[in-house]
């Protein structure tokens, strides 16, 4: 997507939706049944599934794949809700780093889940166009609401996703902006939203017919 090129959104048609994909999930795992679970799958689930959660009316999006492998959801979860709500950066910095990730990896469900959040936050519509058509932050102009720490920000998702390390300069102001703690917080949240990216990608979670696709198709 160029600069300056303006995305009209497309929305989502059920005959976009492949043939492999169970239509209670959206993904190509059925959401399981959570009588017929085993003593660690109840365990793992119930950690997810429960009244105090996030996900209180039942799996969706990636959640429900990790739910094959309940373990493994049972450490993950926890990590998932401290990198996104427990850690020292507002909400608003937050969905920045995930909305740079998710343009990053180039993944449809992430952005377009994020999106909304990112507005609610109080991320600035034009930062968040600037995201979607990965405007080059050297030429990129003034714009409300983004100063040296979300071009920081932005800069270092951009790096460690696709560089070959994180430059010195750009760590050096991670460093100067949120402490040693907060680089280690903004490398955990990049590479937790990696991770729910390749979750994504393997079991092909679709957005569910109605819903807007706010990303270009980048493939």
């Amino acid at each position: 997507m160029s600069d300056n090129q303006e995305y009209e959104p497309v929305t989502v048609a059920e005959g976009d939706i492949p043939a492999d994909v169970y239509r209670d999930s959206w993904s190509r795992v059925p959401i399981p049944d959570p009588d017929t679970l085993d003593a660690d799958g109840r365990r793992g689930y119930d950690a997810i599934v429960n009244p105090e959660s996030r996900y209180a009316s039942g799996p969706r999006g990636p959640v429900t794949a990790w739910l094959y492998s309940p373990l493994m959801a049972e450490h993950i979860f926890p990590a998932s809700t401290y990198l996104r709500y427990g850690t020292e950066k507002d909400q608003r910095l937050t969905e920045l780093a995930i909305l740079a990730t998710a343009r990053e990896v180039r993944n449809q469900y992430e952005w377009t889940s994020h999106e909304p959040l990112a507005q609610q936050a109080g991320l600035e519509q034009e930062i968040i166009d600037a995201l979607r058509r990965r405007d080059d932050l050297e030429s990129l102009g003034e714009i409300t609401g983004m100063g040296d720490l979300e071009r920081t920000i932005i800069r270092f998702a951009r790096e460690v996703v696709s560089a070959e390390k994180v430059s010195s300069e750009t760590y050096a102001s991670a460093v100067v902006h949120l402490g040693q703690n907060g680089v280690m917080d903004l490398a955990g949240l990049i590479g937790y939203y990696s991770f729910v990216n390749i979750t994504l990608k393997a079991f092909d979670v679709q957005l569910t017919p109605g819903r807007e696709k706010l990303l270009p198709d980048l493939w």
